[in-house]
């Protein structure tokens, strides 16, 4: 099978250690994956927004790039559910049949980590060693759009060494929402600071999600509150051998 890492712009530019971990943890499960360099934005932040037209052209390039793998993993819901349910959207309503068909055809080729490790892989023990304190948040897109379940918490489990404690209120939302934490600050951060009290409420050391633009915004209140937890990919979890010998 042949697989291609899509890292998503915003892990590559702020978070690249996550893109990493996900190739060394599929790496370790004997998969050869492969990282396009010509990859670039898949345009959710344009679609979301109504920009369309300029989506479009990013929609192009994504089928451009990955029509030739067999699978395509990317450690992002949010991007990953733009790929499956906008990229067609997009290209009907620009007019481009060729590139409805196209996207239709890929969309289920495209897998959230979680998805390509349970469902493509049937795997739930990857190896992972993480001796700390941990609850997951479980972001809504990977959630309420991709339906993913729990995939993740089935793979957290399975992690030798950790404590995986239940996050109260867990499906609420984190207030992040893209651009909603910019035109509706003071509510995301409100709603920010409720998700912030329930991972302190856990006593966890470490907050996990699929979603790293999720985990900036809880973890930047975190710190603010000073509460001493840390964030941290699925990936980097997973693909830790923390404390093995």
């Amino acid at each position: 099978m042949r697989v291609a890492l899509f890292a998503t712009c915003f892990n590559d530019t702020m978070w690249p250690e996550t893109p990493k971990a996900v190739v060394r943890l599929l790496e370790r499960l004997g998969c050869a994956v492969e990282f396009p360099f010509d990859q670039t934005c898949c345009g959710q932040m344009f679609t979301n927004t109504g920009y369309l037209r300029e989506a479009l052209p990013l929609v192009e390039r994504f089928a451009d790039v990955f029509d030739r793998y067999d699978a395509v993993v990317a450690p992002s819901g949010s991007c990953v559910g733009s790929v499956r349910h906008q990229h067609a959207m997009v290209a009907r309503e620009c007019g481009r049949p060729d590139l409805v068909a196209r996207a239709e055809a890929g969309a289920g080729r495209v897998h959230e980590l979680s998805e390509m490790l349970v469902d493509v892989l049937g795997v739930t023990d990857v190896g992972a060693s993480f001796p700390h304190r941990v609850t997951y948040h479980p972001t809504c897109h990977s959630m309420r759009m991709l339906r993913v379940g729990d995939k993740p918490l089935q793979l957290l489990r399975e992690v030798r060494g950790i404590d995986l404690v239940d996050l109260p209120a867990a499906e609420e939302c984190c207030g992040f929402g893209g651009t909603f934490a910019v035109k509706n600050s003071d509510t995301s951060v409100a709603m920010g600071a409720d998700k912030a009290r329930h991972v302190r409420d856990t006593g966890a050391e470490v907050l996990v999600a699929g979603d790293n633009s999720c985990l900036a915004h809880v973890g930047g209140l975190l710190t603010r509150q000073r509460s001493g937890v840390r964030v941290m990919h699925l990936a980097e979890v997973l693909a830790s051998t923390e404390g093995e010998a």
